[in-house]
């Protein structure tokens, strides 16, 4: 199940995405989560959803690894539409009564929404931002974006090279738990059996080895910036410098050409089955 978590990763390739200056793919995932809590309608998740599957396919990403990605937290989607199911009361007769449990239309639209708005957040912040932008490009977009809080005395360099630098590390994380637990397992451990308490008191021989390594891990690389005479981002220069181009602008476009699309969807579709 841990190896299903590719959150954070990057996977190298020449798609329009990947070409795409870092500062648009952030301020497009922002934009992305204001329109996802701004849809309304079912019709505005289709959408949105429609845009989900065009990013991917646009991107060259193999589907069975951003779906996989889904598959990891699978059941906190499926608990969370339950509840939205089983607590959403309607108006008329419940479609099924089981006494302190009952069904109502609005329950089941919901459900699906809840399902549908997480699952694409989900996609679409990994898809645009970590799948397709290097951490070096992550962290120059969230410097750039930032860097007028630099005249606020805010250490924006170092706040940037924290968020690149975590994201990096989460992928690194999850094999050091799957190997931990191999370990673990290979020297009698079980971690599938038993109630909920006996499974957490199993994951502490766990936690401690993996405690133990990210922070062994940390001083390392702190250590291999310290030889590299690295003091933070005043006076730096880079290499490679951000620049945009037409396709940045047309692809701005495209994203608030959705949310207008999003918005005229909740407006005129009002009234209409799944709202």
């Amino acid at each position: 199940m841990l190896k299903d978590v590719t959150f954070g990763q990057y996977f190298p390739g020449r798609s329009l995405l990947h070409r795409l200056d870092p500062r648009i793919k952030i301020l497009s995932v922002i934009l992305l989560i204001v329109w996802i809590f701004m849809a309304e309608h079912i019709l505005s998740y289709a959408l949105l959803l429609l845009t989900c599957i065009s990013l991917i396919l646009v991107a060259k990403l193999p589907l069975k690894t951003v779906f996989r990605s889904i598959r990891g937290i699978f059941i906190i989607l499926l608990i969370t539409a339950l509840i939205n199911l089983f607590l959403t009361k309607g108006e008329g007769k419940p479609l099924v009564d089981w006494g302190v449990f009952s069904i109502y239309e609005e329950g089941i639209w919901r459900a699906i929404k809840m399902f549908l708005r997480i699952t694409i957040l989900l996609i679409m912040t990994s898809v645009v931002l970590t799948y397709t932008t290097s951490p070096i490009d992550l962290t120059d977009g969230i410097e750039r974006l930032l860097s007028p809080l630099s005249y606020l005395h805010v250490p924006v360099h170092d706040f940037a090279m924290m968020m690149s630098i975590a994201l990096r590390f989460i992928p690194t994380l999850i094999e050091e738990t799957d190997k931990i637990m191999s370990a673990q397992k290979a020297r009698g451990a079980d971690f599938s059996s038993g109630g909920i308490v006996k499974r957490i008191k199993a994951l502490l021989p766990v936690l401690i080895p993996l405690f133990i390594s990210a922070f062994r891990r940390a001083e390392e690389l702190a250590t291999a910036m310290e030889c590299r005479c690295y003091r933070g981002g005043k006076g730096r220069t880079r290499m490679k410098v951000l620049h945009m181009g037409v396709h940045d602008i047309l692809f701005s476009v495209w994203m608030l050409a959705l949310g207008a699309g999003v918005l005229l969807i909740n407006h005129f579709a009002y009234g209409l089955v799944g709202f």
